[in-house]
């Protein structure tokens, strides 16, 4: 059963990181043409009433949860509103390839925050191997050298973000429904984005932009119900590792639509993450082996 579980929540990762590619590739490009606040809110304009109807016929009430789960869910809508801006102020100014690369150590940043806040048990390699992509997250962002942009910052402030995020998800009651979570999350982006509007300069919309606006929409909706799906249905450790799979996508949108090629050093570091990712991985699956005999 642990088996079977694992592998759609697998699967579930895979489709929830090529959505999120999408979704990056065409919030990218609306920030040619509008601001960042006016991208996310346009976005949110589309994305929160289908949800809203989804939880409407589901016969979904956020009045029903326990108060624990109220307050948990809370913090995890703050914790994906900062992720959002955080995430989206690095993709403005940086390769996609570049920004996803950053993100690629979210693995081994859950696995240390699982550790940490979770109790799960990580020996001493898997901590070794933490360390060791973290550098990897070092060589990409390349603090105080030339090549070195501020942003990269706002990319591994977004990286902590989504590790709480995920954690505050793991907490969760298993029996929180998956709409209750997507619902309280583009209602939270999509109020704070209402907010930040307030004093920022309107720019017309044109129907390019709004076809970018309704393809983005729809891959985040996709992304978020199958990141939540994922992440009640398989083990935090297996399933986490299938985010490896965005990176595939990031490289070649990011080369067919923006002409952006990695240089060698976000190769070396991604490498690096990549490596120590699935080493821990590896140390995961020997250990539930032993403890299985």
């Amino acid at each position: 059963m642990r088996l079977n579980n694992n592998i759609i929540g697998a699967a579930f990762m895979t489709g929830c990181m090529f959505s999120y590619v999408i979704n990056d590739a065409f919030m990218k490009l609306l920030f040619s043409e509008i601001s960042l606040f006016q991208a996310l809110f346009l976005r949110s304009m589309i994305t929160v009433p289908p949800v809203l109807i989804m939880a409407w016929f589901a016969k979904i009430a956020v009045r029903n949860l326990s108060s624990y789960n109220k307050l948990l869910l809370l913090f995890r809508v703050g914790a994906e509103v900062c992720a959002t801006i955080a995430f989206l102020t690095a993709l403005k100014h940086m390769p996609l390839a570049n920004v996803t690369a950053i993100l690629q150590a979210l693995p081994l940043a859950i696995t240390m925050a699982a550790a940490l806040f979770l109790s799960e048990p990580v020996g001493w390699r898997r901590w070794i191997a933490i360390l060791i992509g973290f550098i990897g997250v070092l060589i990409i962002v390349r603090p105080g050298v030339d090549g070195f942009n501020i942003y990269s910052l706002s990319a591994v402030a977004a990286l902590i973000f989504i590790t709480v995020r995920e954690i505050f998800t793991r907490k969760l009651k298993s029996k929180v429904p998956t709409i209750t979570v997507a619902l309280a999350t583009v209602i939270g982006i999509g109020v704070f984005s209402g907010i930040m509007m307030i004093g920022t300069e309107w720019h017309p919309v044109i129907a390019s932009s709004w076809l970018l606006v309704l393809g983005a929409s729809v891959a985040v909706l996709s992304g978020t119900f199958l990141s939540v799906m994922a992440m009640q249905t398989g083990e935090i450790s297996f399933v986490s590792t299938f985010r490896y799979t965005s990176m595939i996508g990031a490289i070649g949108v990011g080369i067919l639509i923006f002409d952006d090629w990695p240089d060698q050093l976000t190769l070396v570091g991604t490498v690096i993450i990549v490596i120590t990712g699935v080493y821990t991985f590896y140390r995961e699956q020997k250990r539930s082996r032993k403890i299985t005999n």
